[in-house]
């Protein structure tokens, strides 16, 4: 390899290794910025540790939202607590508009948080949006409710996301045997769908025959024995 070759080499690698750092850290530095200025407009003067040192304090405002997050918590959690919520949510209800986004917002925060819900906890892939194309999706719990009820089959609420963003996406209801269970975690799907599948987890079963998606195929493949 020539000597230009070599520092090729070495920048292209640099650049891989130097971006993804450079970029967390922008970003992190600025999602920390707003949330300490919109804290600070919320602050009086004379609560504003701001206001006391002549240089920055980066993460203040995230530190006191979450002292804030934690003090509501424990007011939530009394006597007086739960009859403010009780108050407020029925106050709540009275609005038309507001009513339905508390609403599924609370409910939706529940299901995420509670320690027993298996959202997004198992990643899988569907053919979808027809057959003989395969999609990733994340699993949110079963189907329940008239959805359910409408059929005959188990059927299996599932989230496909879109690339480049993922927060955006279709909710589907599969039949659970249509469903192909994926051993990688759900952050390296995610990190997969992100980047448009350029970023591709290993396989974890190295020591495995993976399943063929197309099973009349994979059995069309297999040769047969010779009879002795």
């Amino acid at each position: 390899m020539t000597f230009f070759g070599t520092l090729r080499g070495w920048f292209l690698t640099g650049l891989i290794v130097s971006i993804p750092i450079f970029l967390t850290a922008y970003l992190t530095w600025l999602i920390v910025g707003v949330i300490d200025g919109y804290v600070a407009s919320l602050l009086p003067d004379n609560l504003n540790p701001q206001n006391y040192v002549p240089f920055r304090l980066p993460g203040f405002g995230i530190i006191i939202g979450a002292l804030l997050i934690i003090l509501t918590g424990a007011i939530a959690r009394g006597f007086v607590g739960r009859w403010l919520v009780r108050l407020g949510e029925n106050m709540v209800n009275r609005l038309p508009v507001v009513r339905s986004v508390y609403g599924a917002t609370k409910q939706i925060m529940e299901t995420v948080m509670a320690s027993q819900s298996d959202a997004f906890r198992e990643a899988v892939l569907i053919e979808y949006p027809r057959r003989g194309i395969w999609a990733i999706g994340f699993v949110t719990g079963k189907t329940r409710g008239e959805v359910q009820n409408m059929s005959s089959e188990e059927l299996v609420n599932v989230f496909v996301p879109t690339t480049p963003n993922p927060t955006s996406g279709f909710l589907l209801f599969f039949p659970r045997d249509e469903l192909i269970t994926l051993d990688m975690k759900v952050e390296e799907a995610v990190k997969m769908v992100v980047s448009g599948g350029i970023v591709t987890p290993d396989d974890p079963r190295v020591d495995r025959k993976a399943k063929a998606l197309n099973p009349s195929k994979a059995k069309a493949g297999k040769k047969k024995p010779k009879k002795g």
